[in-house]
């Protein structure tokens, strides 16, 4: 087995995460939009300036969060478990992506919810 440079495995990294940052962000925004949908007409009141700077920095948050994975990938992309991590790393993307839609579902339930004054 050859060794591999830290471009190389910076190289190898970038294409394995950066086409799945988009099915990551896909998963997230359906979570958002789903309990925006079943929180409406209600959750139509949410919308403001504010509101929409809110999630624009959340969605940077979780992006941020996606990065994670790139010490973890150069580091183990540059061992001598090179050959396995490439087999195996689809997990780190599958627990990575439940992580965050837990995450993402508890917050869209959070800002989404009817105010109390609302419900008596």
């Amino acid at each position: 087995m050859d060794a591999q440079t830290i471009r190389e495995s910076v190289t190898v990294a970038i294409r394995y995460w950066e086409p799945r940052r988009l099915i990551y962000n896909v998963v997230l925004t359906g979570i958002v939009l789903t309990y925006f949908g079943l929180s409406y007409p209600g959750s139509r009141s949410t919308i403001s300036v504010d509101f929409v700077l809110l999630l624009f920095l959340l969605a940077v948050l979780a992006n941020v969060a996606y990065c994670a994975a790139y010490p973890v990938d150069i580091f183990v992309s540059a061992s001598g478990y090179r050959e396995q991590w490439k087999r195996y790393r689809w997990v780190v993307f599958l627990i990575g992506v439940l992580f965050a839609a837990t995450i993402t579902r508890f917050i869209a339930i959070g800002m989404f919810r009817p105010a109390v004054s609302d419900i008596r």
